[in-house]
């Protein structure tokens, strides 16, 4: 994949995504991540979209990655094993990458980006949800190590993964804005355990559960970047974790048009095709809408923070416009092809299962609603 011009990614990426959608259905309904998958993604060189190629990356921009997202999310029936890859190249690879010190990434990005090991991001807690703020977990530095003691839930990725970058308070006065830091740790650490799978509606192949850890001892030269900083890394983390999962997620929006329309124009009711009926042309007209405005948004933010320009408020944004939207259109989808949007074969109902979860994953629709407020200077 050495020198793929932007085009030849984006291609690469619909045939990708068409290898990954086999038997999508079926691994909806096992629930289970899909080893073939991953070997799918090691394959492509998609792991190490964004990575430095000292390490085996590809060093695209930002903008560039989007847009081959974008293309596999078009492809792609499973959502989410595509959800699974961002999270692990965004949410443990570029930390790593931006923040670890050398040693740090000569052990580990090499294996990130070729995915033989798999990551994953420990950051949220019962009790706080979408508030990151709220943290419980302590990391308490002693003779050289950290001892982390607490807990993390719904983690992507979790019960597959051998690395995790865990937030953690290193400074309980301060609060989590000035007293938080990241850690990687390792499968297998002594007083580290990985709970069960957690069922869930939606993005079944990307597997979540709960993390504990019980006095459990991190070297110092674990730490990414210095104490503190936890909150800085987890902004810088996810402004580009919104971006390339809403990528995906805006593939998959004009995938579903793209079928809604044909069906639309093939389907027969009452001697004419239901897209001459307002009631679904609107429907449609209101699919392609939010393709268009999702698309502007996201390609813009996209290039407002490779300029390195804040983008706070774009990313709130776009991320509600196209959480949103994916559900509506979702949902739509459904409602268009009537009783076959109801049947698991299509692949319809799946779709919309998925498309919730967008709206909570990575702050809810109210937390970003919130968020934009407060830049607006409501709040």
């Amino acid at each position: 994949m050495d020198n793929l011009d932007p085009q030849s990614l984006e291609q690469l990426m619909t045939r990708l995504g068409r290898a990954l959608s086999e038997g999508h259905i079926e691994a909806d309904q096992r629930g289970e991540f899909s080893t073939r998958n991953w070997a799918l993604l090691r394959d492509s060189g998609l792991l190490g979209l964004l990575l430095d190629p000292r390490y085996g990356g590809l060093a695209q921009s930002l903008p560039t990655a989007v847009r081959a997202l974008e293309s596999l999310g078009r492809s792609c029936l499973d959502s989410g094993t595509s959800f699974a890859a961002v999270t692990h190249m965004v949410s443990v690879g570029i930390p790593v990458q931006r923040f670890g010190a050398e040693a740090l990434r000569e052990r580990f990005l090499p294996r990130l980006c070729s995915g033989a090991l798999i990551g994953a991001p420990a950051i949220t807690e019962a009790h706080a949800g979408s508030d990151a703020f709220a943290m419980h977990t302590r990391a308490t530095r002693r003779d050289g190590v950290y001892v982390l003691r607490g807990s993390k839930t719904f983690i992507s990725n979790g019960p597959v993964a051998d690395l995790f970058v865990v937030y953690a308070l290193t400074d309980p006065e301060r609060g989590a804005l000035g007293g938080a830091s990241a850690f990687l740790l390792e499968r297998g650490t002594p007083g580290f355990s990985i709970g069960k799978p957690i069922a869930k509606m939606g993005l079944r192949t990307a597997p979540l559960c709960e993390l504990f850890f019980d006095d459990c001892e991190i070297p110092e030269g674990q730490l990414l970047g210095e104490a503190g900083i936890g909150y800085p890394i987890l902004d810088y983390v996810m402004k580009r974790e919104i971006l390339l999962s809403f990528a995906a997620s805006l593939g998959t929006m004009q995938r579903r048009l793209n079928k809604c329309v044909e069906y639309a124009r093939s389907r027969k009711q009452f001697g004419r095709p239901i897209a001459q009926y307002q009631a679904i042309s609107h429907k449609l007209v209101n699919m392609r809408i939010g393709v268009e405005i999702g698309r502007n948004s996201l390609y813009r933010t996209a290039e407002r923070i490779e300029a390195g320009e804040n983008a706070s408020l774009d990313v709130a944004l776009t991320k509600l416009l196209i959480s949103e939207q994916n559900l509506s259109s979702a949902l739509h989808a459904v409602q268009i092809f009537g009783g076959h949007g109801y049947m698991v074969e299509h692949g319809l109902e799946k779709d919309l299962r998925d498309a919730v979860g967008g709206t909570l994953y990575s702050g809810t629709s109210e937390i970003q609603r919130e968020r934009i407020a407060r830049l607006m200077g409501l709040g």
